[in-house]
């Protein structure tokens, strides 16, 4: 069962008994998937799956006292075993596993300050969830993504700094679901794939993007347009 007989304290104690946990859950999703397997049988009551600060897994039953001395992982993965295929089954595991890793991590640093806290989610987040393991799936940085949110004229801009502007259209990473899904966004001026050092901007009428020295538009002028409009959309109007 999921103990805190160690009660990590420090940002570092804490991160290192998230990485034991994980390296544990990832073991039995990936290289003893197999074992895992036949221990999540249907026929046996609520089972859940733990990681433990010892780098070892264990599928087992909930501890009957109320509240739990940790927060607990999934209930019942044993049950939709047979219902799913194994890779989607596995995936829906993985996904559960991430969240309950965060949960104890999260429940050992309540305490911790706002930075300290911000410097665990960083470690954490700086490594690949059981899902994107498990899946196969990649985190694809510094690719634009075009919140449909960005409409809106309260929406944000990605500047050089990272810091974010009023008025106008969000890059920021995104997923892709399959690698040979991806695609450049390219500048409607020069034609030069994105690069996340530089700042651009989106035509709020046809929703392209261009680099701002491509366009003359530097973040502070950004800073002040309602509406940003290309020279294509600024020239279509005018003709008509």
């Amino acid at each position: 069962m999921a103990t805190a007989s160690s009660s990590p304290r420090t940002v570092e104690e804490i991160f290192k008994d998230f990485n034991a946990r994980r390296s544990a859950l990832l073991r039995a999703l990936t290289s003893e998937v197999d074992q895992f397997y036949i221990f999540c049988d249907p026929e046996k009551e609520n089972l859940s799956l733990y990681g433990h600060p010892n780098e070892m897994w264990e599928v087992a039953a909930p501890p009957e006292e109320v509240p739990p001395e940790l927060p607990e992982p999934a209930l019942g993965i044993n049950f939709a075993r047979d219902g799913m295929h194994r890779k989607d089954w596995l995936s829906l595991v993985a996904v559960h596993s991430d969240c309950w890793l965060l949960s104890v991590a999260f429940y050992f640093g309540a305490r911790l300050s706002h930075n300290d806290r911000k410097r665990l989610f960083s470690l954490i987040n700086d490594l690949p969830t059981l899902y994107e393991v498990v899946t196969g799936r990649k985190a694809t940085k510094d690719k634009p993504n075009v919140d449909s949110r960005s409409k809106s004229k309260n929406s944000t801009k990605r500047s050089i700094t990272g810091q974010s502007r009023n008025n106008t259209k969000l890059l920021e990473p995104s997923y892709e679901e399959d690698e040979d899904s991806e695609h450049n966004t390219l500048c409607g001026s020069c034609g030069d794939n994105y690069n996340a050092d530089e700042f651009w901007i989106g035509c709020d009428i046809c929703e392209q993007w261009y680099h701002g020295k491509c366009v003359k538009i530097t973040p502070a002028k950004a800073e002040t347009i309602k509406q940003y409009k290309c020279p294509s959309c600024s020239f279509k109007k005018g003709k008509q």
